[in-house]
């Protein structure tokens, strides 16, 4: 519901969550309506702070106690001079001092490595791929980065093996999803058992692999490669699914043929495509040959992208997001699909090669239209939440007045709109995005972080630029419980949030029994195919809201004073 006066106000039966209006804070600013949050972390903070100074006052009650007692022995019974006897006092008090500093300090170093120990699992376990055992995502292009620059720096070989599963969608789809974890399981587990201990294997996808090996020349790299794959090959696997399972694979290496990180995964994934291409179940070295033979498939899906902008061969369809206490739809993330007859029939190959044509922007503008026009008749209390590219935005062309055009054709309010970020792209200019985001958001429009604990810079983005809402991405989602250090990552989004004055959302819910979990760790939203599937408007919005109440009404709602 829309409050009048800036906020947004989302009611969860007796508790309560805010989407604050659009503003310019900095992340060290106390969010203005973070009322419930701030009044349970308040009383464990002011207990701490007491016990504390009561030490502290201790400590200087006994030392001075210790100062006095022994300048009046060493003067009166020792019968020694003023000047050694306040030297003998001034040592004792010294020695009390610090034994009492020790002992008041204590606890809190306790504590300090106690939640040292918390970060750094949290970390491993934000880095690891849960269903391998593998290294994630996250962790394969941050430990990418370190080895490149460390190759260079060194003057030592990297090389880099990109690899796909063959014909895996086709596998999980006729034998199960349980079938294919069981096949990603034993190919994480080929990998550990078959590759050298310097080398570092990562599930970076859904059936797609990466590994890193460092102090390895090209030709090193591809008898190693090769050996992998006939291990793969081999029918004595422990799980039957996996004996008709080959890969394809992409390589390349520092210095031979890249030098750098951006060439040396460009170069891996170009020949990983050229093995796809080639018939698969083969393992391809990059060769500049293979990009000369590439550029009219670019020039050819480029074109393809201009024709779907074009003839507007896009719909929108619409996720609702739910409050997870009350079930109540608080806004809808508008989703792209291209129809027939546009020559694609996956999103992401769509917008892949528009990155790769250098379209990017002029389809999430195309993007960005239909879902606002789609979306103009839904009830004015609720938010519509749209994808931009951190490309779209670095890009010269885009502005505020951008947007702005596009929410005034439709006769959409600013206010309404969410702009979804992800952080699956990497950001470049982290300046100019922060400065485009703060101009959009002085005009209105709200920004959230989308994919956070999946895209390159993990936590950063958070860091960097504040957002108006947080959405943690759905394999975080799926593995996180209130004790497992997963769920102590998601915990401490979820505190960020709170000091941002940001709502968080859960992404990927798929199952009832994951809600409890995800409502101890005090997120507030949820979206995915348990609360509702992509679809029409008017699937995705309930025909029933209630009326919008009034930012005064809020705060005597939760026992605050009306403001003067």
């Amino acid at each position: 519901m829309v409050a009048e006066i800036g906020t947004k106000v989302l009611l969860h039966g007796p508790s309560k969550c805010v989407i604050p209006a659009p503003n310019t804070h900095t992340m060290g600013a106390a969010p203005e309506l973070s009322v419930e949050r701030t009044a349970l972390a308040a009383p464990s903070r002011m207990l701490g702070t007491l016990a504390l100074m009561r030490r502290m006052l201790l400590g200087v009650l006994v030392t001075l106690a210790g100062f006095g007692l022994t300048h009046r022995l060493a003067a009166e019974v020792a019968d020694v001079d003023q000047v050694a006897a306040l030297a003998l006092a001034t040592i004792v008090a010294l020695a009390v001092a610090t034994a009492a500093l020790r002992r008041a300090v204590s606890p809190l170093v306790a504590v300090q490595a106690d939640l040292q120990i918390r970060y750094e699992e949290a970390v491993a376990d934000a880095l690891r791929d849960q269903l391998t055992g593998l290294g994630n995502h996250r962790g394969f292009h941050e430990e990418l980065d370190r080895q490149v620059e460390k190759a260079i720096a060194e003057g030592t070989p990297l090389a880099l093996l990109l690899i796909d599963l063959d014909e895996f969608k086709q596998m999980n789809d006729t034998r199960g999803h349980a079938a294919g974890d069981r096949v990603l399981r034993e190919f994480g587990r080929l990998l550990t058992t078959t590759l050298r201990r310097t080398d570092q294997a990562y599930r970076v996808g859904g059936d797609e692999f990466a590994v890193l090996m460092p102090l390895t020349d090209i030709d090193s790299a591809r008898m190693m490669s090769r050996r992998l794959l006939a291990q793969a090959l081999q029918p004595a696997m422990q799980h039957e699914e996996l004996r008709s399972i080959s890969f394809s694979g992409g390589l390349s290496a520092i210095p031979e043929l890249a030098d750098g990180r951006a060439r040396l995964y460009s170069q891996a994934d170009s020949a990983l495509y050229a093995a796809k291409r080639g018939g698969r179940t083969d393992i391809i070295t990059y060769d500049p040959s293979i990009d000369v033979l590439d550029e009219s498939d670019t020039r050819s899906l480029t074109a393809a992208v201009v024709e779907v902008i074009a003839r507007g061969q896009l719909a929108a369809v619409y996720q609702p997001i739910v409050a997870l206490a009350s079930g109540r739809v608080l806004g809808v993330e508008g989703l792209i699909r291209p129809v027939p007859p546009a020559p694609f029939t996956d999103t992401s190959a769509m917008f892949e090669a528009a990155d790769a044509g250098g379209r990017l922007m002029a389809l999430d503008l195309a993007c960005a239209e239909r879902t606002v026009a789609g979306a103009k008749a839904m009830p004015a209390d609720l938010f519509l939440s749209l994808n931009l590219s951190p490309t779209t935005i670095e890009s010269p062309e885009f502005s505020s007045a951008t947007l702005l055009a596009i929410l005034a054709r439709h006769g959409f309010a600013p206010d309404r709109l969410v702009v979804e970020l992800t952080e699956r792209q990497a950001i470049h200019d982290p300046g100019l995005v922060r400065a485009r985001i703060d101009a959009c958001r002085r005009a209105g429009i709200r920004f959230a972080a989308d994919d956070i604990g999946a895209g390159n810079s993990g936590l950063r983005l958070l860091a960097e630029i504040s957002f108006d809402i947080f959405k943690v991405d759905l394999d975080l989602v799926q593995r996180s419980a209130s004790e497992s250090p997963s769920g102590a990552v998601v915990g401490s989004v979820v505190e960020l949030a709170g000091r941002m004055g940001a709502l968080v959302v859960a992404e990927g819910i798929e199952h009832a029994s994951q809600l409890p979990a995800l409502s101890a760790l005090g997120i507030q939203a949820g979206q995915g195919h348990h609360l509702g599937r992509p679809g029409p408007i008017e699937d995705a919005v309930p025909p029933v809201q209630l009326e919008p109440i009034g930012i005064s009404a809020w705060r005597q709602s939760i026992g605050l004073p009306s403001p003067s």
